[in-house]
């Protein structure tokens, strides 16, 4: 059974952990919430355009209770599209796509809160991002609840610079690090594996990390890994795009990416489970898909000529291998 202590915490037994450990919801809603704006005004500042705050609530009735705020930034400067959503939302079952793994939580209630974006740059040489940072617990009437932390980043470049690529995965090691050196090691291979279109036989990018059900070491540690992570994503992210934003492209370049974009819509509908959960769980649609880019194209059997730049990032930063 739940049983309230001080401080706002509540007690519970995590995935892995032992009875009487703690997670204090309040202390992850208002870092999240801190995240999202420092993401936002960091990356509003850099593009020369701030974001739109567009705060939402749950109506009284729906499936799921709850609300957000997604700021987001379109037609930018330097970004196309760009949004950073933070939910904190509950409802009466967990989705499928949250006990596929973990069979012994259907049937329960749950609350998620996180931060997650996805950024587009105009310029084909500055590459998408995601970053997603989250915290879900799982409830039911007569039970110690369960929580688990997730999320991770990962790089998804349209011109490959292997630099880039060393940089970005080097930060998210040394986020990883003093929680445990195999952490890192093994969220590496987790993103590999996750982030794979299994239906083209490729990878979305470069990688980077992604980790769920964590729990190790209990609430107070494995939340400051979620921080360390979170916390480390402007370091990994934004010396590519200082470096990146003035390269000259044309035309083909476009079209190269917008062809490249097509993958990333493909995983985002058909593989992704944070989309799969929104959308079984009743969430925010427009919340859910602010992830897609803003134009995309699909080409019959395509194939990029040997030699060129296209053609290198599939023989050279696609394949699986060891950044760092």
């Amino acid at each position: 059974m739940t049983e309230p202590i001080q401080n706002g915490q509540t007690r519970v037994t995590p995935a892995g952990a032992t009875d009487g450990a703690t997670h204090d919801s309040a202390a992850v809603r208002a870092w999240l919430s801190g995240l999202q704006t420092q993401i936002a005004d960091t990356l509003g500042a850099f593009d020369g355009t701030p974001f739109a705050t567009d705060t939402w609530q749950r109506e009284p009735g729906e499936k799921l209770r709850g609300g957000g705020c997604t700021r987001i930034l379109e037609g930018g400067q330097f970004f196309e599209r760009a949004g950073i959503g933070f939910s904190d939302v509950s409802g009466d079952a967990l989705p499928p796509s949250a006990t596929a793994a973990r069979p012994e939580l259907n049937g329960r209630g749950f609350e998620a809160m996180g931060v997650s974006l996805v950024l587009h740059p105009r310029n084909p040489y500055c590459p998408t991002v995601h970053m997603n940072v989250r915290m879900l617990l799982a409830t039911k009437a007569g039970e110690a609840p369960v929580f688990w932390f997730g999320g991770g980043m990962d790089l998804t470049p349209y011109y490959g610079f292997e630099e880039d690529a060393q940089h970005f995965h080097r930060v998210c090691r040394d986020a990883l690090t003093p929680f445990g050196s195999d952490l890192y090691p093994r969220f590496k291979r987790w993103c590999d594996e996750y982030f794979f279109l299994k239906h083209r036989n490729e990878a979305r990018g470069v990688g980077g990390i992604f980790f769920d059900d964590y729990a190790e070491g209990g609430f107070e540690q494995a939340f400051a890994m979620l921080k360390s992570v979170g916390e480390g994503f402007l370091k990994a992210y934004l010396p590519i795009i200082e470096k990146r934003r003035a390269a000259p492209y044309g035309e083909a370049e476009r079209e190269f990416q917008a062809y490249r974009r097509g993958r990333y819509v493909e995983f985002n509908l058909v593989w992704d489970r944070g989309t799969h959960f929104g959308l079984q769980s009743g969430g925010r649609t427009e919340s859910i898909l602010m992830s897609m880019p803003p134009s995309a194209s699909w080409r019959y059997d395509w194939q990029p000529q040997p030699g060129t730049p296209e053609a290198r990032l599939y023989t050279d930063f696609l394949p699986v291998r060891d950044w760092i």
